[in-house]
């Protein structure tokens, strides 16, 4: 009598060496297990051939008067490239060597896709850590590799990142006048433009510019011809009256920012802040400058105004002691100047775990690319708190096209692979850049103020 169990397996060898055979039939002199995985595995698990550097190099360009400075990355797979913002406005020509002496000779041959790799190792491979000049070199190369990550993957940067958890991004902007009236008229231009989130300052960082005063040090014939002065006590007067007369005529609903510029000592800037605590200010910006970090624990001691800080930060541990005790609310890092999307996103992720929310610095000086770079960032993280607005001239739109676009206070990026931005090359060189830079502000006596 015939066994039922071993005639089934025995069915089931045939079965099986006929599938065998017909799989090496059809893919020729392949094993079985290889033949099977080809038979069975779908398109998206077969992944993508590896793409070598060719070549990196800097574009310099500055259609807006700011030096912008980007990295192309340009792959073994024809006309697959990417870009990335390396902008150091004040050193843009020492970032351009960078680039092209020293990342250029670093990358080519290295696979685009280890990101996480190249990062580390060119982190370091100057065995000094790095400083803002290396940093921007690096956060292009960065950026760049993310650019071509999404192109590669037919994916914007933000779906990488793990999504969108908004629809678009808010942002602040920045109202100003050289008198209380004259600012809140600005700021009510702006909120008929749709926007929620504003930054009001005074004439320009620490007052300068709204007064008339000529000071000391240049009657004497001290400092230079360009250096401008700050008079620190009429600008601490003068921000709380700011924000009262901005309060009265604009009203409770509009969120007010201000910007401190690290430029006045801490004890001063602990005590203007607590004189405008009942007006309610959305942050602070930089209350301190980056040498007198100890200061921000008597500042929380002191006033519960939240505080923005970190965009003259180089490197991204100088954010742990400052998130693990909570001593600002803001992230205010620059993206280019501690290393690319891939740091930042290290950084968001932590400030979540201490309720400290993004605000990436979002200057003009930064380019488009680099906004971009924010853009998708912002999209992505959870804990995302504000995003500094920008106005691109036309000249900028010549020179790079897919420019993140700002709507009623939000901004929103191209709904295109990698981070949505190209540049023209020839369109770029119509602006070359200089290598002027004065941010040299003196007191009365001709004391240089740090920013």
């Amino acid at each position: 009598m015939i066994n039922p169990d071993q005639s089934r397996r025995d069915t089931l060898k045939m079965l099986g060496f006929g599938s065998s055979a017909g799989l090496l039939g059809l893919f020729g002199g392949m094993s079985t297990a290889e033949a099977r995985e080809q038979q069975i595995k779908p398109q998206y698990g077969i992944g993508t051939p590896a793409v070598k550097i060719k070549s990196v190099k800097a574009i310099a360009t500055a259609p807006q008067g700011s030096n912008l400075i980007v990295v192309k990355v340009e792959t073994t797979e024809p006309g697959l490239y990417g870009l990335g913002c390396a902008t150091f406005t004040q050193r843009a020509a020492a970032v351009v060597v960078a680039i092209n002496t020293y990342l250029n000779e670093f990358c080519v041959g290295k696979d685009v896709d280890n990101i996480e790799d190249m990062w580390q190792s060119a982190y370091v491979s100057s065995y000094w850590r790095n400083g803002p000049v290396l940093n921007n070199a690096l956060s292009g190369l960065d950026q760049a590799l993310w650019d071509i990550k999404g192109k590669r993957a037919k994916m914007p940067v933000y779906q990488l990142l793990g999504g969108k958890v908004r629809f678009a991004i808010p942002c602040y902007t920045h109202a100003g006048g050289n008198t209380p009236e004259a600012t809140a008229d600005s700021v009510k231009k702006f909120m008929e433009q749709g926007f929620k989130y504003i930054r009001i300052q005074q004439g320009g960082y620490g007052g300068v510019g709204s007064n008339v005063d000529k000071p000391d040090f240049k009657t004497a014939g001290f400092g230079y011809e360009g250096d401008a002065y700050m008079n620190v006590m009429g600008y601490l007067k003068s921000v709380p009256k700011m924000f009262e007369t901005v309060r009265k005529q604009c009203g409770e609903e509009i969120e007010l920012l201000h910007d401190v510029h690290e430029r006045v000592q801490p004890i001063e800037a602990i005590n203007m802040i607590k004189q405008v605590e009942d007006y309610r200010p959305f942050f602070i910006e930089d209350p301190f400058s980056p040498e007198n970090m100890k200061w921000f624990a008597q500042l929380r001691q002191t006033t519960t105004v939240p505080i923005a800080m970190g965009e003259l930060f180089n490197n991204i541990n100088e954010f742990k002691e400052p998130m693990v005790n909570q001593w600002f609310d803001y992230i205010r890092i620059h993206v280019s100047q501690i290393g690319g999307i891939t740091p930042a996103m290290k950084v968001a992720r932590l400030g979540e775990w201490f309720n400290v929310r993004t605000a990436w610095h979002g200057p003009g000086d930064v380019s488009p690319v680099g906004h971009a770079a924010h853009a998708h960032i912002d999209l992505a993280v959870w804990n995302f708190g504000i995003q500094e607005a920008v106005a691109f001239s036309e000249k900028t739109q010549a020179v790079f096209s897919g420019c993140p676009t700002m709507d009623k206070g939000y901004m929103s990026v191209n709904e295109v692979p990698g981070l949505g931005v190209d540049i023209n090359e020839k369109e770029a060189a119509k602006y070359p850049i200089t290598t002027k830079s004065n941010w040299q502000v003196r007191r009365m006596d001709g004391t240089i103020i740090r920013p």
